[in-house]
């Protein structure tokens, strides 16, 4: 088993537990354990506005889920950098991708000292792949791709996984610069995998976000299905293109998926 790699870290960075955190809430939201009587609590405020959260929340995961098997089953990617990657649960993205191809190798990255503190502990690579945590922030890509170079071949195709922290870039042309940036730094054959949180399709919901935002909490900013199709763009989008979340190539079998205000994608870069 290879061992996780880890960057230094800049300063110790302490956890906490007297504010309610994003990636601590949406750990409650997911049902799991690695969140605090304040995330609880902050969890419930918003549910009590928009239960629906909850359903948006699986959703995203399952999302993930799915693209991960796709990049591997159907586009051959092996290398997955994922950006943001929130505190572990059920199906991450190293563990989805190694099932199905043992040697995946997979770099997250995070600034949170929760999410990395738990990485850490409980995320493990099979014999074949790897797995490694950077420390550093989505507004940082010189030092994630600096950083991710140490374990991914960035001159092979490799997926960007970019699940739920564009929003967290408020000014949309910066989001903007920041995906270019990271892309341009990868091959022909590499691909961008983008979901966040949208407007334009429940009015509760942003509403519950905007309560939210005034709170003190970190801001996540809800866009568009417009503004977050153009995270792709000089891309090649693949079918069905960025749609809510739970209609991107849903599981054969499964009901008709509910609409949910998040709107996702997955593109090749040519």
């Amino acid at each position: 088993m290879t061992e996780p790699v880890t960057t230094p870290e800049p300063a110790e960075q302490k956890i906490d537990t007297s504010v309610p955190h994003s990636a601590r809430i949406w750990n409650y939201w997911l049902g799991g354990k690695d969140n605090y009587p304040v995330d609880a609590a902050a969890g419930d405020a918003y549910t009590a506005v928009f239960p629906g959260i909850v359903t948006i929340a699986r959703s995203s995961r399952a999302f993930l889920r799915r693209t991960i098997a796709h990049l591997v089953t159907e586009a051959g990617i092996r290398q997955f950098l994922d950006v943001g990657t929130g505190l572990p649960t059920a199906q991450n993205t190293h563990e989805v991708a190694q099932r199905l191809a043992p040697e995946a190798r997979i770099v997250y990255v995070d600034n949170d000292p929760s999410v990395l503190a738990h990485a850490r502990a409980l995320l493990r690579s099979t014999d074949e792949g790897a797995t490694a945590y950077i420390d550093a922030d989505v507004t940082d890509p010189d030092r994630i791709l600096a950083a991710a170079a140490k374990t991914l071949d960035l001159g092979r195709p490799t997926a960007l996984i970019l699940s739920n922290i564009l929003g967290h870039v408020a000014d949309h042309d910066q989001a903007r610069s920041l995906v270019a940036r990271l892309m341009d730094a990868l091959p022909s054959g590499s691909y961008l995998a983008v979901n966040d949180g949208s407007l334009g399709i429940d009015p509760v919901f942003e509403q519950a976000q905007d309560a939210y935002n005034s709170s003190g909490a970190v801001p996540y900013n809800l866009r568009t299905a417009e503004e977050i199709t153009a995270f792709f763009d000089g891309l090649d989008l693949i079918e069905p293109g960025v749609v809510p979340v739970t209609q991107w190539r849903p599981e054969a079998g499964a009901p008709a998926p509910e609409v949910v205000a998040e709107h996702g994608g997955v593109a090749r870069k040519p």
